[in-house]
This record gives C-alpha cells, structure tokens and sequence, in this order.
C-alpha cells in the first residue's frame, strides 16, 4: 500500500502512519514555541515524573533478590512506565522526546537556534526537577525502608551505571532514547487516554528492563546514590553488602555517564525522527505544503 493511499478508515481507532509525522510536528512546534519560563516549569513536572517513575521502579525492586532476572526486569519496567505515561499525558517537556524537534529543523519549521535553546532550557528543567524530589525523598527518609534496603537498590544501580565504559554509554543512550521517542511516537497515533498509555507501556519496559540508558532518569538515580553515599547513612550502606563504591563520584556521574548518556539520547531521538520523515518522503500534507509554496 502507499503512502497516498492511507485513511484513516484504514485503522479503527488509531491515526495513520503518515499522519502522525503531522501530530507530532504540531505537538512538537507548540512546545517549542512557548515562552523559556513556561517551558522551563513545564521540563520541571516532566524531570520530577521520570524520577517519580523510578521510585516506584526502586520500590518494587526492593526485596527482590531471590526473583529471576528476567521477571525482576520487566516487573521494573513496566512500573516505571507510569513515569513516562505521565510526560505523554500531561504534555510536559522531556528532554529525551524533545530530541525529536528534529522533524521541525530538516523542514525548516524550527529555527536551530530555537531548536537548541529549546533542549537547554528543558534539560535544566528535567534536572532541576529530578533533584528536587532527590532532595525530597531524602529529607522524608525515604532511603532508610526496609532497614535500608530501599536506599541499597538507589546506590547499587547508581553504581552500575557510572561503571559503564564512555562508549558503552553512549550506545545504551542510543538505544533508550530509540524506545522512548518510538513510545512517544506510538502514542501520538492514539485517540484515547487508553491508547496512549498502552502505547507507551511495553517500549518503556523494554529500555528500562534492558538496562538501556535514560539521561533525566539518571538526573535523579546517581545524585541520589551520590547523596546517599555521601551521608554515609548507616542502614543503607550496610544493605549494599560492601560494593564497591570508588567510581561513584561526581566525575563518573558528569564524564562516565551523563555526558555520553545525552548524545546517546540525542542521536536515538534524531534516528527515530529522520527515519519517519525518510519512510514517509510522499504524505499528503507535506505535498499540500510544497503545492501552496509554488
């Protein structure tokens, strides 16, 4: 079938492929048009959403020793797509999506000015609003539940992830940020609240159940494991059983994984984007507009 040839009688309650590059220029230029302040609070909900996602990520995992690998990860993943479920829902900036304004600079529809001042001014926000609930969660005590158990899963996948080589960062960046934008993506194509958070649901548990690498989840798991080692709180330190914890300083969090982390998720997002403008090069708005340009 070609691309021409897509209705949207074609799909019973979702919208047509070559129409959602439609979708989701317009969600995309709506966002990247507002005013930085608005922008900015709005990048504050979405960072604190993704942290509040790994919360309930931590939550479950706490406990979980004995349950297989497999089950223990997609039990991770799926909980945790309730952070991302959040971001689509409420329309709030997230950094990692926003990567795909993409669409809007190869169709001159976005300035790169713009284009970048739009991803600073969300990525301060994200990190703004990720270590508010870090700092949050810590004055409530959170860390210390299940005799310092909860904190223990904080510190100990704070670890993993700044013990990942430069390379192999930017790789599992890529990788995630692929799941994520093609959940965003997915969601735009559905009509319904139902739709959409279907949609997000098994992308997201697959880059969180693969140990793929999210850089505004990271905003709020490594400084929090940051935090928490520094504090040296007793029941948590004691509940990682001895790990080690040399590489996890502020420099393995900034070089080892956040830096390669965001490029990693820019050209995840920039893939996701560039190849659904490449495989629907014929859709019928964007011959309108080159018609009405004549």
């Amino acid at each position: 079938m070609e691309e021409s040839e897509y209705q949207v009688s074609d799909y019973v309650s979702a919208v047509a492929p070559p129409q959602i590059i439609d979708v989701a220029q317009k969600g995309l230029k709506g966002k990247a048009s507002k005013g930085l302040g608005t922008i900015f609070i709005s990048a504050m909900f979405a960072g604190a959403m993704i942290a509040l996602g790994f919360v309930f990520f931590t939550t479950v995992n706490t406990g979980m020793g004995d349950v297989p690998f497999g089950i223990k990860k997609l039990l991770g993943g799926f909980v945790f797509s309730c952070g991302l479920g959040m971001v689509v829902l409420t329309g709030a900036d997230l950094f990692t999506s926003t990567s795909m304004t993409t669409l809007l600079a190869v169709e001159n529809k976005l300035s790169p000015s713009r284009l970048l001042t739009h991803w600073l001014v969300v990525y301060c926000g994200n990190f703004v609003g990720a270590l508010l609930v870090v700092f949050g969660l810590y004055g409530a005590g959170t860390a210390q539940q299940a005799d310092g158990a909860w904190g223990a899963v904080i510190v100990s996948t704070a670890t993993a992830k700044v013990n990942h080589g430069w390379f192999e960062a930017l790789l599992l960046g890529i990788f995630c940020n692929v799941m994520v934008c093609l959940a965003v993506w997915l969601s735009f194509a559905g009509r319904s609240l139902t739709d959409k958070i279907v949609a997000v649901t098994l992308p997201i548990a697959l880059f969180v159940g693969s140990g793929f690498e999210h850089s505004v989840a990271n905003m709020f798991m490594i400084p929090f494991g940051l935090l928490l080692k520094a504090q040296g709180t007793p029941d948590v330190i004691a509940a990682t059983n001895g790990l080690d914890l040399s590489n996890l300083t502020m420099g393995g969090f900034l070089w080892d994984n956040l830096l390669p982390v965001t490029i990693g998720n820019i050209i995840g997002g920039s893939i996701v984007a560039l190849g659904m403008l490449a495989m629907n090069p014929n859709r019928p708005s964007l011959k309108a507009e080159k018609e009405a340009a004549k």
